[in-house]
């Protein structure tokens, strides 16, 4: 049975992500990890054979947790990515309405992202904070029916609450992206997107000639970030996503000139581009 990881606990929406990855799939044990670190580490030791860590998202933007410890702390690669939108809703015990709530729990990030509808569906409720929006969802499951708790539907699922009210998340366009990690990438789909990272030489234009190689081979850059390269001051590695699959002659080709052209460079992976179902 395959062993996957992901940010725990249950009922989190890297939980949410993991099921939906998994829904047409083979059998499998899902296992909770307290930090992405630890998740990825699992991978590389042989405790689990994947993980679903999340590595961007559409309003804090990248995860770096992720980028950093897939950057030079593991050789693993990405085999797949999967996009799932935030939705927040208001989780109750079975019986629970609107007037018996008194405290609202959540992380204070989900707070925020909902306060359009505490201020004018629950004016006056005490608003208390946790670590995490299944622990909110948990403490409302072991409590009385006079507290209700913000998070995903699958938390409501992990821990026998109800759905009271759905998607009471202020805006629609809180996306996170997803990416499954394992010891190998994916097979070519002709629909494929590559990750790689890299650090360049400390001289003018030296990001610029990498750049310009996508540009020569015809290759979209869909995603640059960059990040410190810890080492010393000043200097940074870059994260790029592009089009193609590395075993694409215009891929090979291109990686092959950047590679020569890097002081440091890591291929993460070729992967199949998600495609929203819906």
């Amino acid at each position: 049975m395959l062993r996957i990881g992901f940010l725990g606990p249950k009922g989190t929406f890297s939980h949410e992500a993991l099921e939906y990855y998994m829904k047409d799939g083979e059998p499998h044990k899902a296992v909770d990890y307290a930090s992405i670190p630890d998740i990825l580490l699992a991978v590389e030791a042989g405790e689990i054979e994947e993980a679903i860590v999340p590595i961007e998202n559409s309003l804090e933007g990248a995860i770096n947790a992720t980028m950093d410890i897939m950057a030079t702390d593991v050789k693993l690669m990405i085999k797949a990515e999967i996009v799932i939108a935030i939705n927040q809703n208001l989780l109750v015990k079975k019986g629970t309405v609107v007037e018996d709530i008194k405290h609202v729990l959540s992380h204070p990030q989900a707070i925020g992202q909902c306060r359009k509808f505490l201020n004018t569906r629950l004016p006056g409720v005490e608003i208390r904070y946790v670590y995490s929006t299944a622990g909110a969802a948990e403490e409302v499951a072991l409590g009385n029916n006079d507290s209700a708790a913000i998070g995903s539907a699958v938390a409501a699922e992990a821990y026998g609450l109800e759905v009271l009210t759905p998607g009471i998340q202020d805006g629609d366009n809180n996306l996170t992206r997803f990416v499954v990690i394992s010891g190998h990438d994916c097979a070519r789909t002709r629909d494929d997107k590559t990750s790689i990272v890299f650090s360049t030489e400390n001289k003018p234009g030296s990001l610029y000639k990498i750049l310009e190689i996508f540009n020569l081979w015809d290759i979209n850059m869909e995603r640059i970030e960059s990040r410190p390269a810890k080492d010393q001051l000043g200097r940074y590695i870059f994260f790029i996503d592009i089009d193609g699959h590395r075993d694409d002659e215009d891929v090979r080709d291109a990686i092959t000139m950047i590679r020569r052209k890097t002081s440091f460079f890591r291929l993460l992976g070729s992967y199949p581009r998600y495609r929203d179902e819906g």
